[in-house]
C-alpha cells in the first residue's frame, strides 16, 4: 500500500532555501542577469562556483561515499525553486540533476565524484525538448570513435564533459575539447542551447544509454516543475507588491475588484503548482508512483508558469514591457520550460496511458 506523499517543507529544507536565496541575492541580481544575457558569457560561473563548490549543492543527489551530500530530490527541488525565482544562469538542472542522474544509472564513480564537486560541469547530449520515454537521437559509433550531431543541447557551451548516446546502445563520456559546440539562438538567454558536432571524437563508455537517459529525463522533468513554481511564485509576489504601491485615481491599483479576481485566480493556480511540484519531488525521492506524479506535475506546470509571467507583464503595464525590468527573463524562462522535457500535452498523453484513462 502506497503512503501519502509529504508535501510540506522540513526545517532543514527551509534553512537550505534561506541560504540559497541569500547567495543568489548577492550573485544573481536582476540587472546582473540581464547584462549577462547581452554578453558573450551567458553563464554566471562565479554563482555556480559558490553554489556547487562553496555550498556543495552540485552533489546533493550523489551518495556521500562518492563525494556527494547524499541528500534527496526534495532538497534539490528547494534549490531549483530558488534558482527559478532568480532565473539564475547556472547549469544546475543540466549538470547536478540530469547528467548526474544518468551517471547514477551507470554507476560511474569517478565522473560522479567530479560532477559532485562542481568543478566539472556535465550535460546530457539529448535535446532539451525530449520527453521522458520519447525517442532520442544517438550518434554513430565506428571503431570506438563517435560521429554525428545533436541539437538543442542545454548548457553545452559551459560543459566540461558531455554524455553522448551512441547507436550501439552505449552512453559515452566525451570531453568538451573533443567536440565542436555551436551556439543556437535560444528564446531563454539564461539557458543557452547549442549544437554539438562529433567528428571522430573519442569517448569512454560509462554504461547503457537507454535506462540512463530515461532516468535522467524523468528526474529532469519532475524537478523542472519546482523551477517553474519558483518563477511563477516570484511573478505573483512581485505583481501583488507592485499593485499595492502603484496608484491610480489616488488609490492603489490593487484595490480594484477586477485585478483582485485575476490575482486570486492566479494564486490558486500557483498554490496547486506547488503541490504538484512537491509531489513529483517526493515521488522521485521515495520511488513511489514517480512516473505518474512527474507526468501530473509537467502536465500542469508549463501553462501555469507561463500565465503567471504573462499576468505579471500585463499588470506591471508600461514598466513591465521594458528591458530593464526582469519580468521578460521570467517570461522567457517560463515559455522555454513549457516545452523542455516534453510539452504539457505530451505529459497528459503519458499520464492517460499510465492510469489507463484513454480518450473517448
Amino acid at each position: 500500500m502506497s503512503t501519502q506523499p509529504d508535501l510540506l517543507y522540513s526545517e532543514e529544507e527551509e534553512a537550505l532555501r534561506s541560504a540559497v536565496r541569500d547567495l543568489l541575492t548577492d550573485h544573481c541580481d536582476a540587472p546582473g542577469v540581464i547584462a549577462r544575457t547581452e554578453s558573450d558569457a551567458p553563464h554566471d560561473l562565479a554563482a555556480w562556483k559558490a553554489l556547487a563548490d562553496g555550498m556543495g549543492l552540485a552533489g546533493l543527489l550523489v551518495p556521500e561515499e562518492l563525494g556527494g551530500q547524499g541528500a534527496s530530490h526534495r532538497e534539490v527541488a528547494v534549490v531549483l525553486e530558488e534558482l527559478g525565482r532568480a532565473v539564475a544562469p547556472v547549469p544546475y538542472l543540466t549538470s547536478a540533476v540530469v547528467a548526474t542522474e544518468a551517471l547514477l544509472a551507470c554507476g560511474d564513480e569517478e565522473l560522479l565524484g567530479r560532477l559532485a564537486s562542481g568543478r566539472t560541469i556535465g550535460t546530457l547530449a539529448v535535446g532539451l525538448h525530449v520527453a521522458p520515454g520519447a525517442a532520442f537521437d544517438a550518434v554513430r559509433v565506428e571503431d570506438g570513435l563517435l560521429h554525428g550531431e545533436s541539437t538543442g543541447i542545454a548548457d553545452a557551451v559551459a560543459a566540461d564533459v558531455l554524455l553522448v548516446p551512441g547507436d550501439d546502445g552505449g552512453l559515452y563520456a566525451v570531453e568538451a575539447a573533443a567536440v565542436t559546440v555551436t551556439p543556437q539562438v535560444a528564446f531563454d538567454l539564461t539557458r543557452p542551447l547549442a549544437t554539438v558536432t562529433l567528428d571522430g571524437a573519442a569517448g569512454r563508455r560509462v554504461g547503457d544509454a537507454e535506462p540512463a537517459v530515461r532516468r535522467a529525463l524523468r528526474a529532469g522533468a519532475g524537478l523542472l516543475a519546482s523551477e517553474q513554481f519558483g518563477a511563477a511564485e516570484w511573478a505573483l509576489t512581485e505583481t501583488v507588491r507592485y499593485l499595492k504601491e502603484r496608484k491610480q485615481f489616488n488609490r492603489p491599483v490593487g484595490g480594484f475588484q477586477a485585478l483582485k479576481h485575476r490575482l486570486a485566480q492566479l494564486w490558486l493556480e500557483v498554490v496547486n503548482l506547488r503541490a504538484a511540484a512537491r509531489g513529483a519531488a517526493d515521488a522521485l525521492a521515495t520511488g513511489e508512483d514517480a512516473d505518474v506524479l512527474v507526468a501530473v506535475a509537467q502536465a500542469y506546470a508549463g501553462p501555469v508558469a507561463v500565465r503567471a509571467a504573462e499576468e505579471a507583464l500585463q499588470l506591471h503595464a508600461g514598466i513591465g514591457m521594458t528591458w530593464e525590468h526582469p519580468i521578460h527573463l521570467c517570461l522567457k524562462r517560463a515559455k522555454a520550460d513549457s516545452i523542455a522535457f516534453g510539452t504539457s500535452g505530451a505529459h497528459r498523453e503519458t499520464l492517460a496511458g499510465l492510469v489507463d484513462l484513454q480518450a473517448p
